[in-house]
Protein backbone atom coordinates (compact mmCIF):
# COMPACT_ATOMS: atom_id res chain seq x y z
CA UNK A 1 0.00 0.00 0.00
CA UNK A 2 2.55 2.20 0.83
CA UNK A 3 4.34 2.08 -2.88
CA UNK A 4 0.64 2.40 -3.92
CA UNK A 5 0.63 5.85 -1.80
CA UNK A 6 3.99 6.77 -3.38
CA UNK A 7 3.15 6.20 -7.00
CA UNK A 8 -0.23 8.42 -6.79
CA UNK A 9 2.13 11.29 -5.09
CA UNK A 10 3.86 10.84 -7.87
CA UNK A 11 1.21 11.62 -10.27
CA UNK A 12 0.09 14.86 -8.05
CA UNK A 13 3.77 16.33 -9.07
CA UNK A 14 3.35 15.39 -12.87
CA UNK A 15 -0.16 16.81 -12.90
CA UNK A 16 0.98 19.99 -11.01
CA UNK A 17 4.30 20.32 -13.03
CA UNK A 18 2.13 19.61 -16.33
CA UNK A 19 -0.51 22.03 -15.34
CA UNK A 20 -3.40 19.84 -15.91
CA UNK A 21 -4.50 20.23 -12.92
CA UNK A 22 -4.01 23.77 -10.54
CA UNK A 23 -2.08 23.01 -7.56
CA UNK A 24 -4.44 23.42 -4.82
CA UNK A 25 -6.47 21.69 -6.73
CA UNK A 26 -4.27 18.18 -7.75
CA UNK A 27 -3.38 18.71 -3.59
CA UNK A 28 -7.00 18.08 -2.74
CA UNK A 29 -7.78 15.44 -5.37
CA UNK A 30 -4.30 13.61 -3.98
CA UNK A 31 -5.23 13.40 -0.51
CA UNK A 32 -8.88 12.22 -1.42
CA UNK A 33 -7.41 9.32 -3.27
CA UNK A 34 -4.46 8.58 -0.36
CA UNK A 35 -7.29 8.36 2.41
CA UNK A 36 -9.13 5.91 -0.01
CA UNK A 37 -5.79 3.94 -0.48
CA UNK A 38 -5.29 4.32 3.00
CA UNK A 39 -8.29 2.44 3.95
CA UNK A 40 -10.13 4.98 5.02
CA UNK A 41 -13.83 5.00 5.44
CA UNK A 42 -16.27 7.40 3.92
CA UNK A 43 -17.54 8.72 7.43
CA UNK A 44 -16.92 8.52 11.34
CA UNK A 45 -13.54 8.47 12.22
CA UNK A 46 -10.23 8.96 10.56
CA UNK A 47 -12.73 9.06 7.77
CA UNK A 48 -12.57 11.13 4.00
CA UNK A 49 -15.11 13.13 4.55
CA UNK A 50 -15.29 13.61 8.30
CA UNK A 51 -11.42 13.87 8.64
CA UNK A 52 -9.56 14.91 5.94
CA UNK A 53 -11.98 17.36 4.41
CA UNK A 54 -14.21 18.05 6.95
CA UNK A 55 -11.13 18.87 9.68
CA UNK A 56 -8.09 19.32 7.51
CA UNK A 57 -9.97 21.81 5.49
CA UNK A 58 -10.33 24.86 8.34
CA UNK A 59 -6.92 23.11 9.60
CA UNK A 60 -4.52 25.98 8.79
CA UNK A 61 -7.10 29.04 9.62
CA UNK A 62 -5.03 31.08 11.81
CA UNK A 63 -2.20 30.72 8.68
CA UNK A 64 -5.26 32.08 6.74
CA UNK A 65 -5.90 35.29 8.62
CA UNK A 66 -2.37 36.07 9.04
CA UNK A 67 -2.44 35.86 5.37
CA UNK A 68 -4.79 38.39 5.42
CA UNK A 69 -3.75 41.17 7.44
CA UNK A 70 -0.34 40.64 6.02
CA UNK A 71 -2.03 41.65 2.14
CA UNK A 72 -3.82 43.81 3.58
CA UNK A 73 -0.63 45.77 5.06
CA UNK A 74 0.90 45.41 1.70
CA UNK A 75 -1.87 46.76 -0.31
CA UNK A 76 -1.87 50.02 2.63
CA UNK A 77 2.16 49.90 2.12
CA UNK A 78 0.94 50.20 -1.91
CA UNK A 79 -1.77 52.85 -1.48
CA UNK A 80 -0.40 55.42 0.71
CA UNK A 81 3.05 55.31 -1.12
CA UNK A 82 5.27 53.86 1.84
CA UNK A 83 6.67 51.63 -0.12
CA UNK A 84 7.31 53.81 -3.04
CA UNK A 85 9.02 56.55 -0.81
CA UNK A 86 11.58 53.74 0.77
CA UNK A 87 12.40 53.05 -2.77
CA UNK A 88 12.54 56.58 -4.09
CA UNK A 89 14.93 58.05 -1.03
CA UNK A 90 16.96 55.16 -1.44
CA UNK A 91 17.58 55.87 -5.07
CA UNK A 92 17.94 59.28 -4.35
CA UNK A 93 20.59 58.36 -1.48
CA UNK A 94 22.36 56.51 -4.06
CA UNK A 95 22.64 58.50 -7.01
CA UNK A 96 24.76 57.51 -9.99
CA UNK A 97 26.74 54.28 -7.90
CA UNK A 98 25.29 51.48 -9.08
CA UNK A 99 26.06 49.20 -6.57
CA UNK A 100 24.87 51.62 -3.61
CA UNK A 101 21.44 51.97 -5.53
CA UNK A 102 21.16 48.12 -5.57
CA UNK A 103 22.06 47.55 -2.17
CA UNK A 104 19.28 50.15 -1.14
CA UNK A 105 16.46 48.42 -3.09
CA UNK A 106 17.51 45.00 -1.53
CA UNK A 107 16.97 46.40 1.91
CA UNK A 108 13.72 48.04 0.91
CA UNK A 109 12.88 44.40 -0.86
CA UNK A 110 13.91 42.79 2.78
CA UNK A 111 11.36 45.09 4.45
CA UNK A 112 8.64 44.60 2.53
CA UNK A 113 9.16 40.40 2.19
CA UNK A 114 8.48 41.08 6.30
CA UNK A 115 5.26 41.79 5.41
CA UNK A 116 3.76 40.47 2.43
CA UNK A 117 5.27 37.48 -0.35
CA UNK A 118 5.11 36.65 -3.58
CA UNK A 119 3.97 38.62 -6.36
CA UNK A 120 2.81 41.58 -4.49
CA UNK A 121 6.06 42.09 -2.42
CA UNK A 122 7.94 42.38 -6.02
CA UNK A 123 5.97 45.20 -7.31
CA UNK A 124 5.98 47.41 -3.98
CA UNK A 125 9.40 47.22 -4.48
CA UNK A 126 9.94 46.37 -7.82
CA UNK A 127 8.11 49.10 -9.86
CA UNK A 128 9.93 51.95 -9.20
CA UNK A 129 13.31 50.16 -7.85
CA UNK A 130 14.26 47.84 -11.15
CA UNK A 131 13.56 50.70 -13.58
CA UNK A 132 15.60 52.41 -10.89
CA UNK A 133 18.63 50.13 -10.89
CA UNK A 134 18.93 49.58 -14.52
CA UNK A 135 18.49 52.91 -15.17
CA UNK A 136 21.97 53.08 -13.38
CA UNK A 137 23.69 50.30 -15.33
CA UNK A 138 22.85 47.38 -13.29
CA UNK A 139 21.72 44.46 -15.91
CA UNK A 140 18.00 43.65 -16.01
CA UNK A 141 18.80 39.90 -14.61
CA UNK A 142 20.96 41.50 -11.52
CA UNK A 143 18.05 43.97 -10.86
CA UNK A 144 14.88 40.94 -11.05
CA UNK A 145 17.40 38.89 -8.60
CA UNK A 146 18.01 41.93 -6.14
CA UNK A 147 14.38 41.82 -5.71
CA UNK A 148 14.19 38.21 -4.94
CA UNK A 149 16.65 38.27 -3.17
CA UNK A 150 15.55 41.01 -1.08
CA UNK A 151 12.48 39.63 -0.52
CA UNK A 152 14.12 36.01 0.63
CA UNK A 153 15.93 38.40 3.12
CA UNK A 154 12.80 39.58 4.61
CA UNK A 155 11.17 36.03 4.60
CA UNK A 156 12.79 34.50 7.76
CA UNK A 157 10.84 37.48 9.65
CA UNK A 158 6.96 37.14 7.44
CA UNK A 159 4.79 36.77 10.44
CA UNK A 160 1.89 34.64 8.26
CA UNK A 161 5.05 31.97 7.03
CA UNK A 162 5.62 31.86 10.76
CA UNK A 163 2.43 31.10 11.79
CA UNK A 164 1.85 28.10 8.46
CA UNK A 165 5.50 26.56 10.25
CA UNK A 166 4.07 26.52 13.92
CA UNK A 167 0.46 25.10 13.20
CA UNK A 168 1.18 22.65 9.92
CA UNK A 169 4.09 20.86 11.89
CA UNK A 170 2.10 21.56 15.10
CA UNK A 171 5.15 23.52 16.58
CA UNK A 172 4.91 26.36 19.38
CA UNK A 173 6.01 29.95 17.30
CA UNK A 174 8.82 30.89 19.61
CA UNK A 175 10.46 27.67 18.11
CA UNK A 176 9.46 28.70 14.54
CA UNK A 177 11.18 31.90 15.43
CA UNK A 178 14.24 30.71 17.01
CA UNK A 179 15.26 29.08 13.71
CA UNK A 180 14.27 31.63 11.31
CA UNK A 181 16.38 34.28 13.31
CA UNK A 182 19.04 31.40 12.81
CA UNK A 183 18.19 31.18 9.03
CA UNK A 184 18.67 35.08 8.56
CA UNK A 185 22.16 35.42 8.73
CA UNK A 186 22.33 32.90 5.97
CA UNK A 187 20.28 34.82 3.81
CA UNK A 188 21.92 37.92 4.32
CA UNK A 189 25.03 37.19 3.51
CA UNK A 190 24.03 35.50 0.02
CA UNK A 191 21.90 38.58 -0.97
CA UNK A 192 24.73 41.30 -0.19
CA UNK A 193 27.20 39.01 -1.89
CA UNK A 194 24.78 38.27 -5.07
CA UNK A 195 24.42 42.48 -5.53
CA UNK A 196 27.94 43.20 -5.07
CA UNK A 197 29.24 40.17 -7.28
CA UNK A 198 26.81 39.60 -9.64
CA UNK A 199 26.83 43.64 -11.13
CA UNK A 200 30.61 44.04 -10.50
CA UNK A 201 31.11 40.60 -12.87
CA UNK A 202 28.73 41.76 -15.43
CA UNK A 203 29.71 45.57 -15.28
CA UNK A 204 27.70 48.12 -15.64
CA UNK A 205 24.99 48.22 -18.20
CA UNK A 206 23.28 51.44 -19.43
CA UNK A 207 20.02 50.59 -20.64
CA UNK A 208 17.75 53.40 -21.40
CA UNK A 209 15.01 51.69 -22.49
CA UNK A 210 12.56 52.57 -20.02
CA UNK A 211 11.91 56.26 -19.62
CA UNK A 212 13.27 58.75 -16.40
CA UNK A 213 10.86 60.05 -14.30
CA UNK A 214 13.02 63.36 -14.55
CA UNK A 215 11.70 63.30 -18.27
CA UNK A 216 8.46 64.15 -17.29
CA UNK A 217 7.32 67.74 -16.27
CA UNK A 218 7.84 68.69 -13.06
CA UNK A 219 4.85 70.04 -10.38
CA UNK A 220 5.41 72.71 -8.11
CA UNK A 221 4.45 69.87 -5.24
CA UNK A 222 7.21 67.29 -4.54
CA UNK A 223 5.25 65.41 -1.99
CA UNK A 224 2.41 65.62 -4.46
CA UNK A 225 4.23 64.29 -7.71
CA UNK A 226 6.06 61.76 -6.00
CA UNK A 227 3.39 60.73 -3.27
CA UNK A 228 5.88 60.35 -0.61
CA UNK A 229 4.65 59.25 2.39
CA UNK A 230 5.56 60.84 6.11
CA UNK A 231 9.08 60.34 7.82
CA UNK A 232 7.41 58.49 10.52
CA UNK A 233 5.15 56.24 8.87
CA UNK A 234 7.81 54.62 6.45
CA UNK A 235 8.64 52.43 9.88
CA UNK A 236 5.14 50.99 9.17
CA UNK A 237 7.04 47.36 7.61
CA UNK A 238 8.79 47.30 11.19
CA UNK A 239 6.34 47.54 13.55
CA UNK A 240 4.99 44.11 13.29
CA UNK A 241 8.35 42.44 13.18
CA UNK A 242 9.21 44.43 16.50
CA UNK A 243 6.20 43.72 18.48
CA UNK A 244 6.93 40.16 17.06
CA UNK A 245 10.96 39.68 17.71
CA UNK A 246 11.20 42.03 20.53
CA UNK A 247 8.21 41.97 22.30
CA UNK A 248 6.76 38.34 21.84
CA UNK A 249 3.64 39.81 20.96
CA UNK A 250 1.30 37.28 19.46
CA UNK A 251 1.18 37.26 15.48
CA UNK A 252 -2.27 38.71 14.58
CA UNK A 253 -2.00 41.09 16.93
CA UNK A 254 1.49 42.35 15.58
CA UNK A 255 0.05 42.27 11.86
CA UNK A 256 -3.39 44.17 12.99
CA UNK A 257 -1.01 46.65 15.03
CA UNK A 258 0.69 47.37 11.78
CA UNK A 259 -2.14 47.88 10.25
CA UNK A 260 -3.45 50.51 12.49
CA UNK A 261 -0.40 52.40 11.91
CA UNK A 262 -0.31 52.82 8.44
CA UNK A 263 -3.52 53.89 8.58
CA UNK A 264 -3.08 56.60 11.20
CA UNK A 265 0.22 57.59 10.29
CA UNK A 266 -0.84 58.34 6.58
CA UNK A 267 -4.39 58.81 6.39
CA UNK A 268 -6.31 62.21 7.47
CA UNK A 269 -9.46 60.88 9.90
CA UNK A 270 -12.43 61.40 7.19
CA UNK A 271 -10.67 59.55 4.96
CA UNK A 272 -9.84 56.41 7.18
CA UNK A 273 -13.34 54.69 6.66
CA UNK A 274 -12.90 54.28 2.94
CA UNK A 275 -9.24 52.89 2.76
CA UNK A 276 -9.97 50.37 5.60
CA UNK A 277 -11.99 49.05 3.84
CA UNK A 278 -10.79 49.33 -0.18
CA UNK A 279 -7.31 48.11 1.27
CA UNK A 280 -9.19 45.36 3.31
CA UNK A 281 -11.06 44.21 -0.07
CA UNK A 282 -8.09 44.92 -2.27
CA UNK A 283 -6.08 42.33 0.58
CA UNK A 284 -8.68 39.88 -0.17
CA UNK A 285 -8.41 40.15 -3.49
CA UNK A 286 -4.36 39.17 -3.15
CA UNK A 287 -4.98 36.61 -0.03
CA UNK A 288 -7.09 34.25 -2.37
CA UNK A 289 -4.51 32.65 -3.99
CA UNK A 290 -2.68 31.49 -0.57
CA UNK A 291 -5.38 30.78 1.27
CA UNK A 292 -7.02 28.55 -1.40
CA UNK A 293 -3.59 26.99 -1.26
CA UNK A 294 -3.49 26.69 2.37
CA UNK A 295 -7.19 25.13 2.58
CA UNK A 296 -5.79 22.38 0.22
CA UNK A 297 -2.13 21.97 2.14
CA UNK A 298 -4.61 21.74 5.22
CA UNK A 299 -6.67 18.70 3.81
CA UNK A 300 -3.16 16.70 2.34
CA UNK A 301 -2.01 17.21 5.77
CA UNK A 302 -5.11 15.18 7.55
CA UNK A 303 -4.85 12.69 5.33
CA UNK A 304 -1.02 11.61 5.40
CA UNK A 305 -1.54 11.64 9.22
CA UNK A 306 -4.45 8.86 8.89
CA UNK A 307 -3.08 5.82 10.83
CA UNK A 308 -3.42 3.79 7.42
CA UNK A 309 -1.64 6.10 5.45
CA UNK A 310 1.05 6.40 8.45
CA UNK A 311 1.23 2.65 8.71
CA UNK A 312 1.89 2.24 5.24
CA UNK A 313 4.58 4.82 4.31
CA UNK A 314 6.58 4.93 7.61
CA UNK A 315 8.79 2.10 6.39
CA UNK A 316 9.51 2.46 2.96
CA UNK A 317 10.19 6.38 4.23
CA UNK A 318 12.47 5.24 6.96
CA UNK A 319 14.87 3.46 4.82
CA UNK A 320 15.51 6.37 2.59
CA UNK A 321 16.16 8.79 5.60
CA UNK A 322 19.46 9.64 6.56
CA UNK A 323 19.43 9.77 10.47
CA UNK A 324 23.72 10.57 10.21
CA UNK A 325 23.71 14.29 10.66
CA UNK A 326 26.68 14.86 7.74
CA UNK A 327 24.30 12.17 5.63
CA UNK A 328 21.57 14.40 6.18
CA UNK A 329 22.80 17.76 5.18
CA UNK A 330 24.66 16.14 1.93
CA UNK A 331 21.97 14.15 0.84
CA UNK A 332 19.27 16.61 1.25
CA UNK A 333 21.41 19.37 -0.24
CA UNK A 334 21.44 17.42 -3.15
CA UNK A 335 17.97 17.50 -3.41
CA UNK A 336 17.84 20.99 -3.13
CA UNK A 337 16.73 21.14 -7.05
CA UNK A 338 13.48 19.16 -6.00
CA UNK A 339 11.94 22.49 -5.00
CA UNK A 340 11.81 23.74 -8.02
CA UNK A 341 9.28 23.88 -10.75
CA UNK A 342 6.47 22.75 -7.80
CA UNK A 343 8.61 19.63 -7.52
CA UNK A 344 7.65 17.88 -4.69
CA UNK A 345 9.81 19.29 -1.85
CA UNK A 346 8.09 22.05 -2.51
CA UNK A 347 6.50 23.05 0.94
CA UNK A 348 3.92 25.28 -0.98
CA UNK A 349 2.61 21.88 -2.59
CA UNK A 350 3.28 18.27 -2.41
CA UNK A 351 6.95 19.10 -0.19
CA UNK A 352 3.74 19.35 2.95
CA UNK A 353 2.67 16.70 2.73
CA UNK A 354 6.29 15.06 3.08
CA UNK A 355 6.81 17.14 5.58
CA UNK A 356 3.09 15.58 7.20
CA UNK A 357 4.53 12.18 6.36
CA UNK A 358 8.33 12.77 8.37
CA UNK A 359 6.82 14.57 11.35
CA UNK A 360 3.41 11.21 11.78
CA UNK A 361 5.74 8.23 11.38
CA UNK A 362 8.38 9.51 14.07
CA UNK A 363 11.38 9.55 11.13
CA UNK A 364 12.47 13.15 11.96
CA UNK A 365 11.21 15.79 15.21
CA UNK A 366 9.33 18.48 13.82
CA UNK A 367 11.76 20.56 14.12
CA UNK A 368 14.27 19.27 11.84
CA UNK A 369 11.65 19.53 9.35
CA UNK A 370 11.04 22.66 10.39
CA UNK A 371 14.69 23.55 9.65
CA UNK A 372 14.47 21.37 5.95
CA UNK A 373 11.36 23.42 4.50
CA UNK A 374 12.24 26.81 5.52
CA UNK A 375 15.47 25.77 4.14
CA UNK A 376 14.63 24.59 0.72
CA UNK A 377 12.07 27.99 0.94
CA UNK A 378 14.67 29.93 0.40
CA UNK A 379 15.47 28.32 -2.57
CA UNK A 380 11.72 28.07 -3.88
CA UNK A 381 10.86 31.65 -3.05
CA UNK A 382 14.00 33.09 -5.39
CA UNK A 383 14.85 30.70 -8.08
CA UNK A 384 11.90 28.75 -9.24
CA UNK A 385 10.62 29.84 -12.78
CA UNK A 386 7.21 28.58 -11.47
CA UNK A 387 6.31 31.32 -8.59
CA UNK A 388 4.51 34.42 -9.05
CA UNK A 389 7.13 36.30 -7.76
CA UNK A 390 10.25 35.72 -10.04
CA UNK A 391 7.55 35.17 -13.02
CA UNK A 392 6.77 39.03 -12.45
CA UNK A 393 10.30 40.24 -11.53
CA UNK A 394 11.68 38.65 -14.78
CA UNK A 395 9.02 39.70 -16.90
CA UNK A 396 9.47 43.45 -15.58
CA UNK A 397 12.93 43.62 -16.10
CA UNK A 398 12.62 42.51 -19.45
CA UNK A 399 14.54 38.97 -19.19
CA UNK A 400 13.22 35.40 -18.81
CA UNK A 401 12.24 33.40 -15.10
CA UNK A 402 15.09 30.86 -16.37
CA UNK A 403 17.81 33.42 -16.65
CA UNK A 404 16.97 34.78 -13.20
CA UNK A 405 17.18 31.21 -11.53
CA UNK A 406 20.40 30.63 -13.18
CA UNK A 407 21.97 33.62 -11.82
CA UNK A 408 20.18 33.20 -8.09
CA UNK A 409 20.42 29.67 -7.67
CA UNK A 410 24.10 29.19 -6.44
CA UNK A 411 23.00 31.68 -3.86
CA UNK A 412 19.95 30.56 -2.49
CA UNK A 413 21.51 26.96 -3.14
CA UNK A 414 23.83 28.16 -0.35
CA UNK A 415 21.46 29.62 2.14
CA UNK A 416 19.84 26.15 2.20
CA UNK A 417 23.24 24.55 2.66
CA UNK A 418 23.85 26.65 5.74
CA UNK A 419 20.00 26.33 7.02
CA UNK A 420 20.54 22.60 6.44
CA UNK A 421 23.79 22.37 8.92
CA UNK A 422 22.09 24.69 11.71
CA UNK A 423 19.12 21.98 11.59
CA UNK A 424 21.76 19.12 11.76
CA UNK A 425 24.07 20.68 14.41
CA UNK A 426 20.86 21.86 16.54
CA UNK A 427 18.16 19.11 16.11
CA UNK A 428 20.00 16.01 15.11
Amino acid sequence: MGVVILLVMAAGVAAMLTRKLPTAFALVLLAVVIAFVAGAPLTGENSVLDTVLQEGAPALAATMIAIVLGSWLGKLLEETGVAGTLVRKIVEFGGDRPVVVALGVLAVSALVGTVTGSAPAAMLAGLIGIPAMIAVGIPKVTAAGTILMGIAVGIPFELPLWQFFSTALELPVPTVRGFMVKLFPFALVAAVLYVVVESRRRGVEHTWSLKSVQDKPRSPSRRQRLGDAPWYALLTPAVPLILALGFELAIIPSLLAGVLYALVTTTRPREMNKRLLRTLYGGFEVAAPPIALFIAIGVLLAAVKLPGAVEALEPLVKAVSPQNAVLFVGVFTLLVPLCLYRGPLNVFGLGAGIAGVLISTGIYPAAVVLGMATSYNQVFGVADPTSTQTVWAAQYAGVSPQQVMVRTLPYVWAVALGGLCVTAATYL
